[in-house]
Order: structure tokens, then sequence, then C-alpha cells
């Protein structure tokens, strides 16, 4: 039974520490200059240009003729 407590109070201790050092310890970095190269053109072709006329009207459709025997949809299940 000793033992026990012992590793239970090991454990609360263990705990505390983790959160304290998660809550007071000094994790930030250095900060430091980095300067990196970047290459923009990567000699990928150039996107062709969007037309310039106006699209045609999309077709009208139609609505769908009611059911015949008055069943509404899926919620309609009584």
């Amino acid at each position: 039974m000793r033992l026990l407590k012992l590793v239970a109070v090991l454990l609360v201790l263990t705990l505390a520490a983790l959160a304290g050092y998660a809550y007071f310890g000094d994790m930030g970095s250095d900060p430091r200059e980095m300067r990196m190269p970047v290459e923009l053109d990567l000699g990928a072709e150039q996107p062709a240009t969007a037309p310039t006329e106006t699209p045609a009207e999309p077709e009208r459709v139609e609505a769908a003729a009611p059911d015949p025997d008055g069943a509404t949809g899926q919620d309609d299940r009584d």
C-alpha cells in the first residue's frame, strides 16, 4: 500500500512539474534573419486569355409535373 501511495505522489509531482515547465519554461527561439532567393518565373506557359464574346443564355428547363399520388417527397412518410 505504501508503494502505491509513493507512485501516486510521484505521478502527481511529475504532472505538476510538467505543467510548471510548460507554463513558466522558456520555449522561445532566438530570432535570426534568414534570406533565401525565390525564383518566381519557372518557365511555365502563359495562361490563355479568356474569350471576349458573351456566352449564350442557358436553356430553360421546365419544372416536373406534380406526382398524381400526392406524395410530396422523402419527408412525407406518414
